[in-house]
């Protein structure tokens, strides 16, 4: 059955997915399901540190005085503000990180990376980069590398409308 055929046979309105669509879903579903815990177990493995750990410290380590809101910091983690405070109480524990006001706004809390996680970082990224490349850059041509950039925008930006 095709999308207007299938759309038109009576199933309660749910537009099913055609074989196209349901191979393209469960592509993903399967890249999804493995890249996390395939870059978590090489960052584990090499760094100590989990995949969210890093990426807590990579956007620190690229902010202006390599500081950030924890509610900004949640969001390029990836991750609720919840767990980005029980990581950040554990990096804070290694010296990695600090947490103080903001200055400009007491009701939030800024999250400093100290020169410890700096190095942290520094020494975790060529692994990390080189695991990025074999399983993401590497297999891919630059036109779907675009493709893949624009693919991931869209579908993010259905995810969160509302974001920043």
């Amino acid at each position: 059955m095709n999308r207007n055929q299938n759309q038109n046979a009576g199933n309660n309105g749910t537009p099913w997915l055609d074989p196209e669509e349901a191979e393209a879903w469960r592509t993903l579903t399967r890249v999804v399901g493995r890249l996390g815990p395939a870059l978590d177990a090489q960052l584990r493995r090499d760094a100590g540190i989990s995949h969210f750990d890093y990426a807590a410290l990579a956007a620190l380590s690229e902010a202006p005085q390599r500081t950030l809101r924890m509610s900004e910091l949640a969001f390029l983690a990836d991750g609720s503000l919840s767990r980005l405070s029980q990581v950040v109480s554990r990096l804070e524990d290694k010296g990695w990180i600090k947490r103080t006001p903001d200055p400009a706004d007491g009701r939030y809390t800024l999250a400093l990376l100290t020169d410890s996680g700096f190095d942290q970082v520094v020494a975790a990224a060529p692994g990390h980069v080189r695991e990025v490349r074999r399983l993401v850059i590497d297999p891919l041509t630059r036109a779907q590398l675009r493709q893949l950039a624009a693919i991931g925008a869209r579908i993010t930006a259905a995810l969160t409308p509302d974001a920043p």
